[in-house]
């Protein structure tokens, strides 16, 4: 009999962590050590694109529910950085 492979937690763990900062950096959740939201879209590119390196180098070693999930969280977090990207535009056109 061989054994099911087993969600790892702290993978698990370190891809919330990094998917929440991501989220904080965009201005999309508040800081919960200043109490503010704060946006930083230059360090969210960042962050997005070390999780994107992180699912490239860890391919074949993951679960299906370890892949589904990081996935998933890449899918999210590109589409509201692209949306931060757009609402930059849009205050820079009215201002300008």
């Amino acid at each position: 009999m061989s054994e099911e492979p087993k969600l790892n937690a702290h993978f698990i763990s370190f891809v919330l962590s990094l998917s929440q900062a991501a989220m904080q950096q965009m201005g999309k959740i508040t800081n919960p050590l200043t109490g503010k939201i704060e946006r930083n879209l230059e360090q969210a590119k960042i962050t997005i694109d070390m999780l994107e390196m992180l699912k490239e180098k860890t391919k074949g070693n993951l679960v299906e529910e370890e892949e589904r999930l990081i996935s998933d969280i890449l899918a999210t977090l590109q589409l509201n950085y692209v949306d931060e990207l757009k609402k930059g535009e849009k205050q820079g056109e009215q201002k300008g």
